[in-house]
């Protein structure tokens, strides 16, 4: 019998690689995206059964290679974690036209032409779940984040509408929002200062996502905060 198979897009050492390791575990063939295949094609020979591909999620053509290539080697994915994200940190006056464009094509662009790939055999099946992953920006549009909290808005704005079109199909869309600091070695180093409760473990941020693919379609969730108990807010 084929493996489930679930894609993770955007692999980095926080978020995205505790996504694909906590679906490995459960016994999917996980395929991993990014831009760079160095630390994707790394984590893969860690796990069970994955596979890295390079892909710019912000290029149409690039996506639609990737995905093909997925369909190719491992089948038709089941899930899609939307883990790709990016901004430059700024007032409106600061951020130039670019970064504004630029954080936009990765957070929204991105998990739109993503999901464009995994929707119709979803459909055919009559099952399957892509879960984003928000920020804080995605509620909060901070005097700093000009380009990064309105792609992020946006990126919620096109999930809740991707839910009401597809949950009637059986498609559980949900979106994730992470409310706090990931823990990794450059916010340690960042912030010396602040104690284990003040960050979010990358592995229990996939286990939530994780357990919103698993939900009952009778009491499936849309939006889901995941903040650190020693977060202020």
């Amino acid at each position: 019998m084929a493996k489930p198979v679930c894609v993770v897009a955007g692999v980095g050492p926080g978020n995205g690689a505790a996504f694909a390791r906590r679906f490995d575990s459960e016994g999917y063939s996980v395929a991993l995206l990014a831009r760079g295949t160095e630390l994707p094609a790394k984590l893969a020979r860690e796990l069970s059964d994955a596979c890295a591909y390079a892909c710019d999620v912000a290029d149409a053509a690039s996506v639609a290679r990737a995905f093909e290539e997925i369909r190719r080697d491992l089948g038709d994915p089941e899930v899609l974690v939307y883990n790709a994200g990016s901004g430059v940190w700024g007032t409106v006056e600061d951020a130039t036209p670019a970064d504004f464009e630029g954080a936009w094509r990765v957070n929204a662009l991105g998990g739109f032409l993503a999901s464009k790939q995994v929707i119709p055999a979803m459909k055919r099946a009559g099952r399957g779940s892509i879960v984003f992953v928000g920020a804080t920006a995605t509620r909060k549009g901070g005097p700093k984040s000009a380009a990064f909290s309105s792609a992020k808005g946006a990126q919620r704005n096109l999930a809740e509408s991707m839910a009401r079109a597809l949950w009637p199909l059986g498609i559980h869309v949900a979106l994730i929002v992470v409310d706090g600091v990931v823990d990794l070695p450059r916010t340690r180093q960042r912030m010396p200062d602040k104690p284990d409760s003040f960050f979010i473990k990358p592995d229990d941020v996939a286990e939530v996502g994780f357990r919103l693919t698993q939900q009952r379609p009778s009491a499936w969730s849309f939006e889901v905060e995941a903040r650190p108990f020693g977060e202020s807010w």
